[in-house]
């Protein structure tokens, strides 16, 4: 990770804080992105919230759209990918 100075912001008169730009592209912070707000003492700490099954399930079909795949193809893929494992660790076809 890409070490960034300290920059200052201001909390503007409702509580908004605009993220720096530098800071956002080094944390990978985008927009719409829901971040925890957790105090530590005087100070806090800003970091994504975890994806709930719905976000994942948006993150996953934006991936999909933007690789061309079709969810047939990843399951066929996973398909694949499950049976060379087993064949890896147990050395015989898995039924």
């Amino acid at each position: 990770m890409q070490i960034v100075k300290s920059i200052t912001a201001e909390i503007k008169s409702r509580g908004q804080l605009t993220i720096p730009k530098k800071i956002r592209a080094v944390t990978r912070l985008e927009e719409g992105q829901v971040v925890s707000i957790i105090p530590l003492g005087e100070s806090v700490l800003i970091t994504p919230q975890k994806l709930e099954l719905e976000e994942a399930r948006t993150e996953i079909r934006k991936i999909l759209k933007a690789s061309g795949l079709s969810v047939e193809d990843l399951l066929k893929g996973l398909k694949e990918e499950r049976e060379k494992l087993y064949q890896e660790t147990y050395g015989r076809k898995n039924d």
